[in-house]
């Protein structure tokens, strides 16, 4: 079997024994690819993601972009900057970038504002975009239409909406990308969708170090706990678990233009330490 975390927080504050043991974790039970998402207070987050991406090129891909938290950030000189950075190779997508209106931590404004700016630059640099919405569904959806994502298209991270909202998003050219809310027995909406999704176009991953699934919910989530997700997506699709996996992994290696393969000697090597084991 063979698993690619589309999705993971691997910020040194999340893990202070580094990325290195969690990526091996990872690959004992399977996961072969990485997606590591560069967004934070600054641009630091993104800058790690590319090193990471580059000492593993074979499984780390990273993603560069500024969260609808950090909206109030996206000045012209950080967004000049990250512009820089998207033009790194092993950069395979913008993100994760969109709209909360939840947390509100930037004016909802900034939010769009900055988000119409990304979706420009992911349209100029030909690179899907990674989307993150959270109660701003109608928002979300008419920026990607005015904005023409759907030339590069990309993924709705953490999907977390209804068939409706999947529909439209699946028409824009987003796949859909299952998080650990998918084992959750409330969420039935998203079992829905997971259902009846079409199958080359659904993703899975953790949005590590959050949403960790059943059984480990409200524990620190990592990307080795993407196998729970995909069983749980593999039993609401009735479908064996190793077939899902294989058509999870070609949609993420179609949808980064990248395979997720090898043995890096760095991971190959990597030993476990008595603090990094949970």
């Amino acid at each position: 079997m063979k698993l690619v975390d589309t999705h993971c927080h691997l910020d040194a504050h999340y893990f202070p024994g580094g990325p290195e043991p969690v990526l091996l974790r990872a690959k004992q039970v399977g996961v072969i690819g990485f997606v590591v998402v560069g967004v934070g207070a600054d641009l630091g987050p993104a800058k790690a993601a590319i090193e990471l991406a580059k000492k593993h090129p074979q499984r780390v891909a990273a993603t560069v972009g500024i969260h609808p938290h950090e909206a109030s950030s996206g000045n012209e000189v950080t967004l000049e900057e990250l512009h820089s950075l998207a033009r790194e190779p092993c950069v395979v997508a913008i993100g994760e970038v969109g709209l909360d209106y939840h947390y509100d931590h930037s004016p909802r404004k900034t939010q769009r504002d900055v988000f119409a700016r990304l979706i420009g630059v992911a349209r100029e640099l030909g690179k899907p975009i990674v989307v993150h919405t959270r109660e701003a569904s109608e928002d979300t959806l008419r920026i990607l239409e005015e904005e023409r994502a759907r030339d590069v298209g990309g993924i709705i991270h953490c999907f977390s909406e209804g068939r409706a909202f999947a529909t439209r998003a699946l028409d824009l050219n987003f796949d859909l990308s299952f998080s650990g809310v998918v084992t959750f027995k409330a969420a039935r909406d998203i079992h829905d969708v997971a259902r009846w999704a079409p199958l080359d176009r659904i993703l899975v991953e953790t949005d590590s170090p959050y949403l960790a699934p059943a059984p480990h919910r409200g524990k620190p989530n990592e990307p080795a706990y993407v196998v729970f997700t995909a069983s749980r997506l593999a039993e609401l699709r009735a479908m064996p678990l190793e077939l899902l996996a294989e058509a999870t992994t070609q949609n993420a290696e179609r949808r980064f233009r990248r395979p997720f393969a090898g043995e890096p000697e760095e991971l190959a090597g990597a030993t476990l330490g008595p603090h990094d084991r949970r």
